[in-house]
């Protein structure tokens, strides 16, 4: 299904990773303990500035600071509207 969702100039659209429910010795984490991850996957990518294409691709997984881009929701999934310089790696 397309994402019928398109960022303006150097903006791209993530889906956020879920949460951690346990930590790797097991213990389950509370809803009101959890953190905001800070991995994700690109869903829509916009055109770019003038002279400066657009590096991260649809599909690519990402990491981005903890307080990067715009929480939004659309057709019931929420999504991060951030610009690509908020992005500080493409993981492999």
């Amino acid at each position: 299904m397309a994402l019928n969702l398109k960022p303006i100039g150097d903006r791209i659209v993530v889906e956020a990773a879920p949460a951690e429910e346990k930590t790797a010795s097991g213990i389950i984490i509370p809803d009101t303990a959890k953190e905001k991850p800070q991995e994700g996957t690109v869903v829509a990518v916009g055109a770019g500035k003038k002279d400066e294409p657009m590096t991260v691709k649809v599909g690519d997984t990402v990491l981005y600071g903890k307080f990067a881009g715009t929480e939004v929701s659309h057709e019931g999934k929420e999504y991060l509207i951030m610009r690509e310089a908020d992005i500080y790696a493409v993981i492999g």
